[in-house]
């Protein structure tokens, strides 16, 4: 949690012509970055597994497309699956700002683990967390927690901005409801036992009819995966088509009620997106981590590269961009965790966040050469990852349509306020 400094405060202000004197026991707010001394222990040990268990896999399981079975256990042993999941259902117990932290560390060595644990973490258990009864939670969370990887299936193949004109259909059938349709892009999905669907039960309704299923595939016929996407980056974490024939699924696996599954689905996505963020800003922090002890190796014409004022303007301006990148994500985390309206800022900071990192890790190549352009290298890993942050959960141009009605509507709230 953020901390307080309780600090006096003599102020003098002027009102109508008029000198004030007040003194107060004001309330001084810490830095956003500011890190309490859990947050910096789980920092450093995601650092630490980073570096030890998952950077020696990378570039195979980029290769491979295919993320190692026994690293998702690590991860699971480690307690990065269910960061937020209080112990009580066998969970790291600790804060949405403590996935948001692990997020951007796993990203700086591998954004494909990072974005498997972010889709656990902020979409997946958060879905439990803030709409499952406790029924539902005591089911599926301690097997999020240990064992089993989850997904978020929403997207099809004839709507994916336009989120919500699904296709597949649950139909009730005495006390159960029957689904038949397919999802896309699905992350996580390769792996995944545990399945939230969002489907249709009343198209008449449109949005209104939307509802979240909660589906343990290794329980439940008629789940099955289908292709497979051979993607330009993160191509470790699977991205694959989820086919539902038939699947059953009782009523008590219905996520909050009947119709909510566009407000569910809308706030996780709200949620997902600080995640999203946090994953570009590992990715722009990894290129630099790349790029920057090159430019301190390699010497042309009798100096290093990295001495070069040009280059030093360069990597000067990321090093900034990064900064506030990291600001904006960790506020708008803090202010999720805070309770605070948030939106406007998760918008901010995965639009923002995936600008930067497109930048630095194009920019950090050029800084290499050739050496910069070579597989074996990593730079270039981190220029592909970084391109989906402009893509999934809301493209850019929803989240500039997002800002752009915040910043419509205060104006027009002051204009009005004028009058």
């Amino acid at each position: 949690m953020r901390r307080l400094i309780r600090a006096p405060v003599v102020s003098r202000v002027a009102f109508k012509g008029a000198a004030v004197r007040f003194a107060s026991d004001a309330t001084v707010t810490a830095p956003c970055s500011n890190l309490s001394d859990e947050e910096r222990m789980l920092q450093q040990a995601v650092r630490d597994f980073s570096l030890k268990q998952v950077a020696p896999k990378v570039l195979k399981m980029d290769e491979e497309q295919r993320m190692c079975p026994e690293l998702i256990q690590q991860c699971f042993k480690a307690g990065f699956m269910g960061i937020e999941t209080p112990s009580q259902y066998n969970g790291s117990g600790m804060s949405f700002f403590s996935s948001i932290l692990a997020i951007e560390e796993l990203a700086r060595v591998d954004p494909s683990v990072s974005v498997m644990v972010d889709v656990q973490n902020t979409l997946v258990n958060n879905i439990f967390f803030n709409f499952a009864n406790e029924q539902q939670r005591q089911q599926f969370l301690p097997l999020l927690a240990e064992s089993e990887v989850g997904c978020f299936c929403l997207t099809e193949p004839g709507s994916g901005s336009d989120a919500f004109a699904l296709k597949t259909r649950a139909e009730k059938r005495g006390s159960d409801w029957v689904i038949n349709g397919s999802k896309v892009y699905i992350t996580n999905a390769g792996e995944a036992s545990i399945f939230l669907v969002m489907a249709t039960v009343d198209a008449s309704k449109g949005y209104k009819g939307i509802t979240c299923f909660a589906v343990d595939a290794k329980k439940t016929p008629g789940v099955r995966i289908g292709r497979k996407e051979n993607k330009m980056g993160i191509r470790a974490s699977s991205t694959c088509e989820v086919i539902f024939e038939n699947v059953v699924v009782p009523e008590s696996q219905v996520i909050s009620e009947v119709g909510k599954g566009y407000k569910i689905a809308i706030e996780a996505l709200n949620e997902g997106r600080i995640g999203i963020g946090a994953q570009m800003l590992g990715v722009a922090q990894g290129a630099m981590d790349v790029a920057l002890p090159y430019l301190f190796e390699r010497k042309q014409f009798g100096s290093y590269i990295g001495d070069f004022q040009g280059m030093q303007f360069q990597y000067a301006q990321q090093s900034m961009e990064i900064h506030a990148a990291r600001l904006l994500v960790y506020n708008a985390a803090r202010k999720k965790l805070a309770g605070q309206a948030f939106v406007e800022d998760a918008a901010m900071a995965k639009l923002f966040a995936s600008q930067v990192a497109e930048k630095t890790a194009s920019k950090a190549i050029e800084w290499m050469g050739g050496c910069g352009f070579m597989k074996d290298v990593g730079c270039e890993k981190f220029y592909r990852d970084a391109k989906i942050g402009a893509i999934y959960e809301g493209t850019s141009n929803i989240q500039l349509h997002t800002l752009a009605k915040f910043v419509r509507d205060r104006y027009a709230k002051e204009k009005r306020a004028a009058k």
